[in-house]
């Protein structure tokens, strides 16, 4: 494998760089949240990782490709939104294979907040009842006799409010918790004295907006100052300048638009890295770069799919998003 990665991934001026995303590690599988890794296969997709690759910190990742000094098979770990768990779980396992990551923090729901489909995640989950009606809102009526029956409901709720107003999902949010009628829990983020914590252990962090919006529904006023509110929340907590930006979501066009990604720019960040899959070389626009992480367990599925993405056209340059 280690081969494959450096005739794909050279180095130098034609180096290539594969920035891998994560959002939460759980501490034991979850039958019900099965899209998230636990720390057993967190441990062995790192290991795996670190066998094929150079591992860098990103923002040393960023300054190497921008001066097409990268090594071959370089890569770069990120996490977003800033769980508690990204510090008790997945922490301590980079750490143990000498490794950093960069945590993109959306920074409203530190100190016990919880973002908007999480409240949906736990109020369906921890539902009183075995069977969860919404019909009253449109979003139809759920059996929850499993996990799959459960996990099914969570992910058809989540898409039919995720593209709404802020307010309006807001609104639908608290809807689902009330009905289902379960206690919410207030410690799945990161408080803020662990983002200073896994500051001090060499972890990189990251700008994500205050309220994890899509901002490309927002207004100029509102874009910026989700933005700007994140970086000096940090910048303060931090007493550091924070040059390194996520996009909520992440998609191109979908989620954000070229004018937010001049709006970043112009805000003096280094870079900013979203969720279009491929990887970045030197020409890549440094506002637009892509992540990708493969979701099969096994090494051998693991590794080809991470290949493939490698094989991918590079990420989008200045001005080549769509308006």
């Amino acid at each position: 494998m280690k081969a494959v990665a450096r005739m794909l991934s050279p180095g130098g001026r034609k180096g290539r760089l594969s920035i891998l995303i994560f959002h939460r590690v759980l501490a034991r599988r979850d039958a019900i949240m099965n899209w998230d890794r636990d720390a057993l296969e967190f441990e062995r997709a790192i290991a795996w990782l670190k066998a094929w690759f150079n591992v860098l910190p990103l923002d040393e990742a960023i300054v190497r490709l921008r001066d097409r000094s990268l090594p071959a098979c370089a890569a770069a770990i990120t996490f977003d939104d800033g769980y508690a768990d990204n510090c008790t779980v997945a922490m301590p396992i980079l750490q143990s294979h000498g490794l950093t990551a960069t945590f993109f923090i959306a920074t409203g729901y530190l100190d016990g907040g919880r973002m908007w489909n999480d409240t949906v995640v736990e109020a369906v989950r921890r539902c009183r009842t075995a069977s969860l009606d919404l019909s009253a809102e449109g979003l139809g009526r759920y059996e929850l006799g499993s996990p799959e029956a459960i996990r099914e409901a969570i992910m058809s709720i989540l898409n039919q409010v995720k593209y709404q107003d802020p307010r309006e999902r807001l609104k639908t949010v608290d809807y689902v918790a009330s009905v289902a009628g379960g206690v919410l829990p207030s410690d799945l983020m990161l408080t803020s004295e662990q983002v200073k914590m896994m500051r001090r252990a060499g972890m990189s962090i990251g700008a994500h907006t205050v309220t994890h919006p899509i901002i490309g529904r927002l207004g100029p006023d509102e874009v910026r100052a989700e933005i700007v509110g994140s970086k000096e929340f940090l910048e303060s907590l931090l007493q550091e300048r924070v040059g390194l930006f996520a996009y909520p979501n992440g998609q191109p066009t979908l989620d954000y638009r070229r004018e937010d990604a001049e709006a970043i720019r112009s805000l003096g960040f280094d870079a900013a890295v979203t969720t279009a899959s491929g990887v970045a070389d030197a020409d890549s626009d440094l506002m637009q770069l892509p992540r990708f992480t493969p979701w099969e367990r096994t090494r051998l599925r693991f590794g080809v799919r991470l290949f493939r993405n490698i094989l991918q056209n590079p990420g989008l340059r200045a001005g080549q998003l769509a308006d």
